[in-house]
């Protein structure tokens, strides 16, 4: 007996095959259909008897039932299905975009770290094996030691791509060009009895003129303005009249110390004004070489009007005021005697800040500035004398992270910048040379924290192009923290400064050390060893060059 497939399957209970609605015809209609409609199933029943699988298997099915799974769905049904879809994709996007911010995801980050305890016997020079013995990864994080290899890569590009390559030094003709007016306002002689850079400029204002009526350090900063109040009541005393002329006396720095930033140039700057004969600017770090002659206050915040030289000079007139008093004694007049005041200033920038030079000067050198800092100063300064601080960059840069971080401060948050950082000067590295990176505006702006401030031999063999060797002096915190008095002596000797009283030098070198970490920056510890390491790498190549330079392997800051 040959069974209809269409109604076979699910004949209705009275198992009489004239009811199969399938059947009757050509205007058999399937959503009438109860059975079509899935309604009234039952067991497969034969003649009252249930029927073998077999044989069912062996009746052939119309094309359009096989696909009875999918397409043959109500709408109601198809539509659940793909509003289930939608919804487990939407889960699965915010999982991805969640878990990996907070470090949920199965798949670890590249540059994944752990969290360690600290063991303060771990020397800096331990290799990353013998840190396994004293640090275990948290339950939370992926182990360090997978971290390491990655970012190792990363240095290992870097360090292949360092070159020492000595700058063209441009001539003064290219600097008048590029500063005329400064050009204008500085001599190229300076008065012969005074140590300090001095001369005399006339002054064609009468006694009602205000003459920091337009100082930029006035208008953009209130603190300064009481400085500049008092500098307006006591001017008119300190002019020097000749000849129905008044002349005020201009004075430049005769030393500066320009570096580096976190490495202990507040401290040196306080104790070494409190030496009689030293005096400093108006304010401690004006940054008008690198910054403020540019118009820039806060680089992100852009541009506004240039300070003029004129403001710069302003800055030092309080000095210049007891400058002038000495010139005009009797001492000097009549004895041929030289003042011996010296005027300092301390801006921490001016050793390696030339973000600005790509905005003002035409780059012609593929990306490396055609000017520096130093080439201006020495165009006018040439015995100008410098000081320079410096601190293992390892440490230096971890200090700067929290001095300048303003939330979420942890370990693991710098870490995770260093990382990036590295990423970032990778890629510089390999489309420009050493010196282009390092002053790219851009990539510094770019880097979450500021790694190229501590290539320090970068930018002292850039200085050594223009200054002899026995203008700069080079110290080291660790040396001033552990023997102030050695390095103060020194910093004297390299000033030719007088000799001190038992009292006065006990002032200097006994005073609190300034710009300390504050207390809420010490709370959050030391940072990773791993990074330790990664950040020991990288620097390590540039810290052997300085040893170099300077004949000096305190510099590769190696703990023994």
């Amino acid at each position: 007996m040959r069974y209809c497939i269409n109604c076979c399957i699910h004949l209705l209970p009275n198992d009489l095959h004239r009811q199969c609605f399938r059947c009757r015809g050509p205007d058999h209609n399937n959503q009438r259909c109860p059975v079509c409609r899935g309604e009234n199933k039952i067991a497969l029943y034969t003649d009252s008897k249930q029927m073998k699988w077999l044989a069912v298997l062996e009746v052939r099915t119309d094309h359009c039932e096989s696909w009875n799974g999918i397409f043959c769905l109500r709408k109601g049904k198809l539509c659940s299905l793909m509003f289930g879809l939608i919804i487990m994709t939407l889960v699965m996007v915010s999982y991805i975009l969640t878990g990996a911010k907070h470090g949920l995801l199965l798949i670890p980050s590249p540059f994944h770290y752990g969290a360690f305890a600290s063991n303060p016997s771990l020397m800096d020079n331990e290799s990353l094996s013998d840190m396994k013995d004293y640090y275990q990864p948290s339950k939370m994080n992926i182990s360090y030691v997978k971290d390491y290899p990655s970012i190792k890569l990363i240095i290992d590009t870097i360090t292949s791509k360092i070159e020492f390559i000595t700058r063209q030094r441009p001539d003064l003709e290219e600097l008048r060009k590029q500063e005329p007016h400064m050009f204008s306002v500085i001599p190229n002689k300076f008065l012969p009895n005074s140590k300090n850079p001095c001369w005399y400029e006339e002054y064609r204002g009468n006694t009602t003129t205000d003459p920091y009526a337009t100082n930029s350090y006035a208008l953009y900063s209130k603190r300064f303005r009481i400085i500049f109040d008092y500098l307006r009541k006591v001017f008119w005393n300190h002019l020097y009249h000749y000849e129905d002329k008044h002349y005020r006396l201009r004075c430049l720095p005769h030393f500066y110390i320009i570096g580096q930033p976190k490495c202990g140039t507040t401290d040196l700057y306080d104790r070494l004004r409190l030496h009689p004969d030293v005096r400093f600017s108006a304010i401690k770090e004006p940054h008008w070489w690198t910054r403020k002659r540019f118009g820039i206050i806060r680089l992100r915040d852009g541009f506004h009007d240039r300070y003029p030289v004129e403001d710069y000079l302003d800055l030092f007139d309080l000095a210049a005021h007891q400058i002038q008093s000495v010139l005009q004694s009797d001492a000097v007049k009549e004895r041929g005697k030289r003042s011996n005041i010296i005027i300092g200033e301390a801006s921490a920038s001016t050793m390696w800040d030339n973000n600005a030079w790509i905005f003002f000067y035409d780059n012609s050198t593929e990306g490396e500035p055609p000017f520096l800092i130093q080439d201006f100063i020495h165009a006018f300064q040439p015995n100008a004398k410098l000081i320079i601080m410096l601190r293992d960059p390892v440490e230096r840069l971890y200090s700067d992270y929290l001095y300048f971080a303003s939330a979420n401060k942890s370990a693991e948050d710098f870490h995770e910048k260093v990382a990036e950082s590295l990423q970032l000067f990778e890629g510089c590295v390999l489309d420009f040379s050493l010196r282009a990176c390092v002053y790219n505006n851009t990539l510094n702006n770019a880097m979450p924290v500021r790694l190229q401030v501590g290539l320090y031999v970068v930018y002292l063999l850039d200085w050594l192009t223009v200054f002899n060797k026995d203008q700069i002096l080079v110290l080291r915190l660790e040396d001033h923290a552990s023997n102030m008095r050695y390095t103060m002596h020194m910093v004297f000797q390299f000033l030719d400064l007088g000799p001190l009283s038992e009292k006065q030098e006990a002032l200097i070198t006994k005073s609190p050390a300034s710009n300390t970490r504050r207390p809420e920056d010490r709370s959050l510890g030391p940072m990773l060893p791993t990074t330790k390491a990664i950040l020991r790498d990288f620097y390590r190549p540039f810290n052997t060059k300085l040893a170099q330079v300077l004949f000096d392997d305190a510099f590769l800051w190696k703990r023994t």
